[in-house]
């Protein structure tokens, strides 16, 4: 890639992401939740015995202690409850409250208006190949991150 699309290419992910993350923001706030809530209200509600804090975490790809604190966030609100887990007394389950789950199709119908926003415009075609050529590139960096990983470990 020459050095200008490839400077054109940065500039469009970032713009796109803080524009993305801004607008979804907004979106969310209406509904008392911040970016990232959203995936891990939506994660838990596929689980109708909840998940453990290490589960959810790894399922959200992110730090146990970062669960944690949103989990933390959340519980102000009663969004979920904590049941022990029968066969390992330190362990819990995270389980969604009926309020919560009253929130999810809210959150996706975000999520349907925030892909309706960004792509809505193109034809199904270009969504198709805009969605794949942005999995595609997610894949290469998920690789880069693994491999940075495991050099470190």
């Amino acid at each position: 890639m020459e050095s200008e699309e490839a400077r054109r290419v940065n500039r469009a992910l970032n713009k796109m992401g803080k524009l993305y993350r801004e607008v979804k923001s907004r979106k969310l706030a209406e509904l008392g939740l911040h970016p990232g809530q959203d995936v891990l209200l939506w994660l838990l509600a596929q689980e109708e015995g909840g998940m453990t804090v290490s589960q959810l975490a790894a399922r959200l790809g992110i730090e146990p202690p970062t669960a944690t604190r949103t989990l933390a966030r959340l519980e102000k609100r009663e969004l979920f409850r904590r049941e022990p887990v029968p066969a390992d007394r330190r362990q819990v389950r995270v389980v969604l409250t009926q309020e919560a789950r009253r929130l999810v199709p809210r959150i996706e119908a975000v999520w349907d208006e925030l892909a309706e926003e960004a792509l809505g415009g193109l034809t199904r075609e270009r969504r198709e190949a805009v969605v794949e050529a942005l999995e595609d590139a997610g894949d290469r960096l998920r690789e880069q991150v693994a491999e940075a990983v495991l050099a470190e470990e």
